[in-house]
């Protein structure tokens, strides 16, 4: 058997990818922060950074701290919003031979729904996916993807308001994760994606302040891999949607574990900082971990967990 003889492409409801490995949103910028670094075109896909209706400068310095097998992040979304996007992002992403996923956020639900009609027809997009894991002005400022009924709402309005597939961003930030995900599964929702950060801080032990300006922020990288991994799972057997497993993943080992967990497809986020190829090397050894196992096509190893 050859290297081409392995077939790595999966299906997101409508949305194909030539294969299961995407880089996750606010790991990549817009993805042409990478194009010295990295082939792009080998890819699954790129969610780019997550747009708002306008530009966002985020939180103030300091919003990024290293930890024990992970970062802590507090950017607050920052964006070049949704015109400027259009206008100049987006048309140098046409250029090239991968799928382009939009990651939106909202601070209230009518603003997703504008959000999902602005790229109503644009060409170059392949699906929007929904973070529901920011601030939700309209209940108090509690995150959208905490509570099923304002998440199947959500859902609900980006289905409707647009003509995109639509991937759902959960947040692992609450009491049963299956309950979120059937409620946007009923909702509409393609897909779905998690898990987004784990909340958290750090202290400085000298000035006996938070080592982030924004005092607590979001816990990535390989020290979540074991929670990120158990949801993943538990969401997969919940829904009859496709789920993408996002949480530490470091190499393709970490990737195939999601995988025989039952994702469909995987994001690389936190490793992209550690390492611009990572993503890459990631396709690479599931393509040769496939030869060496024999197994011709992806799709006959998702979901082989033996329980």
């Amino acid at each position: 058997m050859n290297l081409r003889q392995v077939d790595l492409g999966v299906r997101l409801g409508p949305l194909v990818l030539k294969n299961p490995v995407m880089v996750a949103s606010g790991t990549f910028g817009y993805g042409r922060e990478f194009a010295s670094l990295v082939d792009l075109n080998q890819l699954g896909a790129i969610v780019v950074k997550g747009l708002s209706l306008k530009s966002v400068p985020g939180n103030p310095p300091p919003r990024i701290v290293e930890t024990p097998c992970g970062m802590l992040n507090a950017i607050g979304l920052a964006n070049i919003g949704l015109r400027e996007f259009i206008e100049e992002g987006l048309p140098w992403l046409r250029g090239l031979d991968t799928e382009v996923i939009v990651n939106i956020y909202g601070h209230s639900i009518d603003e997703y729904g504008e959000l999902a009609n602005a790229f109503k027809g644009i060409e170059g997009v392949s699906a929007l996916e929904v973070n529901i894991s920011c601030p939700n002005v309209e209940c108090g400022g509690m995150a959208f993807g905490k509570d099923p009924d304002v998440s199947a709402r959500v859902t609900e309005k980006v289905v409707k308001g647009g003509d995109k597939p639509v991937i759902v961003k959960l947040t692992p930030n609450v009491t049963d994760i299956r309950v979120i995900a059937r409620a946007v599964e009923d909702a509409g929702a393609d897909a779905i994606s998690l898990i987004n950060t784990l909340s958290g801080m750090a202290i400085d032990i000298e000035t006996k302040s938070p080592r982030l300006a924004n005092v607590y922020g979001g816990l990535s990288g390989p020290a979540i891999r074991p929670v990120a991994l158990y949801q993943v799972w538990q969401a997969v057997n919940a829904v009859k949607i496709p789920v993408i497993g996002i949480g530490g993943i470091m190499s393709y080992s970490d990737a195939l574990e999601f995988i025989i967990a039952g994702a469909t497809a995987v994001q690389v986020g936190t490793a992209n900082f550690v390492n611009p190829r990572a993503s890459i090397e990631i396709i690479e050894g599931i393509r040769k971990y496939c030869l060496e196992k024999g197994i011709d096509n992806i799709n006959d190893i998702i979901g082989s967990l033996k329980i």
